[in-house]
């Protein structure tokens, strides 16, 4: 009994072993430690919402042609099997950009999910139908 739940604990442990690689670029931006953390952070919550994510591109700019209400802007790709996460965002400020993007790529994993979900469903109600249909 004990040695079954070891191995459960193994298997757990060693699916959580890979981890998204992170691929940070900026332009016209200086990259702290604080914004970093800040990325990383916002990475590990869409990890935790799909773990088969297999990396995330963050591209930060800074254009100072642009009128002060939206010169920062932050894009984000998500690699995964199957299509490819992006969304992009310009604010005033870096931080809010960066939120912004990452609440977007949550709503279309989220919206990704759900999609395969309905999917099961209707396949597995029609399944259903057709054998209580048969059985009547």
């Amino acid at each position: 009994m004990d040695k079954s739940a070891v191995w459960l604990d193994f298997a757990v442990m060693k699916l959580q072993a890979r981890e998204m690689k992170l691929i940070l670029s900026t332009h016209n931006v200086t990259l702290t430690k604080a914004i970093e953390d800040h990325i990383v952070s916002r990475i590990e919550q869409l990890e935790h919402l799909d773990r088969f994510a297999i990396d995330a591109r963050v591209i930060l700019e800074h254009d100072t042609t642009k009128p002060t209400d939206r010169q920062f802007k932050c894009s984000m790709r998500l690699a995964m099997p199957g299509p490819d996460l992006f969304a992009e965002d310009a604010e005033t400020d870096l931080y809010a950009a960066i939120d912004l993007v990452s609440k977007k790529i949550e709503q279309q994993i989220r919206k990704r999910h759900s999609k395969h979900k309905a999917r099961k469903h209707s396949e597995a109600s029609v399944s259903k139908r057709k054998r209580q249909e048969a059985g009547i």
